[in-house]
């Protein structure tokens, strides 16, 4: 009960990431745990309108474990690809570091479901990886596109970041045409650069 504990006040941590993203007034970042309880919320309003199959409470332990590792990691902006090319192996370590402070069949069952979201092989891990870039997708929207084009990340990077969830079912698609529709008549991408 003592390493649950700790552990619990250990991730109280995830309160202080800040993300790129902004809030829906666009007045600061969000933090890792907003963007965590968000995407339960896309969860469970979404699960049964993408795939009747989905295990819900499985995703959603998904979603509150999948950017636990950033308490140590941080933060990896989605467009920033020399931040991106060692994220999985500074996660890894990290989940590594977080996880063992727990008892040893609750830091092996967080762990594996670590593992699933990565992997990105079943249903479950798939509907989380999507509604991990819906979200975020979504929060630009709201947001004018304030994020994007401060950091000067074009349409065709956008689109092709979203391009692999937004293919996956019809009902993404939906969604993701939807959010790109607002976004284009909204004038919510950054100037082409040159």
């Amino acid at each position: 009960m003592e390493q649950i504990i700790k552990f619990l006040g250990e991730i109280d941590k995830f309160k202080s990431i800040e993300r790129r993203t902004r809030v829906g007034n666009a007045e600061r970042h969000e933090n890792d745990a907003e963007h965590t309880w968000h995407m339960c919320m896309f969860a469970l309003l979404l699960h049964t309108e993408i795939d009747g199959k989905i295990n819900l409470e499985r995703a959603l332990k998904l979603i509150l474990i999948h950017d636990l590792a950033e308490i140590y990691a941080g933060d990896t902006y989605a467009h920033d690809p020399v931040a991106r090319q060692d994220k999985r192996q500074r996660e890894e370590l990290a989940a590594e570091q977080l996880f063992q402070k727990l008892p040893e069949d609750i830091e092996k069952e967080l762990h594996e479901l670590w593992e699933e979201y990565e992997a990105n092989e079943t249903i479950e891990a798939q509907f989380v990886q999507a509604i991990d870039k819906m979200q975020a997708l979504s929060q630009n929207v709201l947001t004018n596109g304030k994020v994007w084009k401060e950091n000067m990340v074009q349409a065709d990077q956008i689109f092709r970041y979203n391009e692999e969830w937004s293919n996956q079912s019809p009902r993404y698609k939906d969604i993701f045409e939807y959010l790109w529709t607002k976004a284009e008549r909204g004038n919510m991408f950054p100037a082409k650069k040159g």
